[in-house]
């Protein structure tokens, strides 16, 4: 369903954590999801706490769904006494495999949590054939 890519993620993060450095739009920080399959459709969650629902942005071209956010200061009179929730942007790029149903993705962002589900396609469903010979009744078979 989901196919992995990117062999210096981890890598990316644990730097990133370490060196404090915020997230830019050229070099966004990898934000943490789960997925899972549940049912007929495929589950994906990011965590986002603290960004507004209007600074996230979902694409999706082909079979490679792009989920960018941006969680910005507080303000620019604020004196700072504690900061340690990353600002910046974030970034994470999936390529779906050709199973999913990329024109009914539905997305929910609740406290924190952007929630896509993905509905796996008709055709990935397994079915039953007919198969018929000569005088013979049909009979079914799963496939």
């Amino acid at each position: 369903m989901l196919m992995r890519t990117d062999p210096f993620r981890e890598l990316d993060r644990l730097t990133q954590q370490v060196f404090g450095t915020p997230g830019t739009w050229s070099r966004p920080t990898a934000m943490p999801m789960d997925a899972y399959r549940d049912g007929d459709e495929f589950v994906v969650c990011f965590d986002l706490p603290g960004v507004t629902p209007d600074a996230i942005e979902l694409d999706v071209e082909r079979n490679v769904l792009t989920v960018k956010a941006e969680r910005r200061p507080i303000g620019k009179d604020v004196e700072m006494q504690v900061s340690e929730r990353p600002l910046g942007a974030f970034s994470r790029q999936l390529f779906l495999g050709d199973t999913l149903d990329t024109d009914r993705i539905d997305a929910k962002y609740d406290a924190g949590v952007l929630t896509l589900r993905i509905p796996i396609a008709e055709r990935a469903k397994p079915r039953k054939i007919a198969i018929g010979s000569g005088e013979d009744a049909p009979k079914q078979i799963d496939a």
